[in-house]
């Protein structure tokens, strides 16, 4: 990493992650680096789905990606909430959200060479 000084926009350093930070954030990308689980958790980060709706949506088996839901929520990057004898699966935050929006963000600068930028 190279420093950055004050008068071009730095922000002032900040405390190092701790271990278990660091795990904690290398367990969900290992969840995310999945495409399945990735297209999931695109759809959850807009709204509510049941199992049946997410297999429609990205046309795999059900019992793959209930099988991959299962991981996602162990990893605590989905939450799920019953509605009768429906569940309900969505992203579990706004943290959450923002990093899937990043990510594809990230990759759409990658895929269609737009030019990248600061914010």
């Amino acid at each position: 990493m190279y420093a950055r000084d004050n008068e071009a926009g730095a922000t002032p350093p900040q405390e190092p992650p701790t271990g278990a930070q660091v795990e904690t954030a290398v367990e969900a990308f290992r969840m995310l680096g999945d495409a399945t689980r990735l297209r999931l958790m695109w759809l959850l980060s807009s709204g509510e789905y049941d199992v049946s709706s997410l297999t429609e949506a990205i046309g795999a088996p059900r019992p793959s990606v209930s099988q991959h839901l299962a991981k996602l929520r162990l990893a605590g990057l989905v939450t799920t909430r019953r509605d009768g004898r429906r569940v309900l699966y969505r992203a579990r935050d706004a943290h959450v959200r923002r990093l899937i929006g990043e990510a594809l963000f990230h990759a759409d600068h990658e895929v269609s060479g737009i030019p990248r930028h600061d914010d």
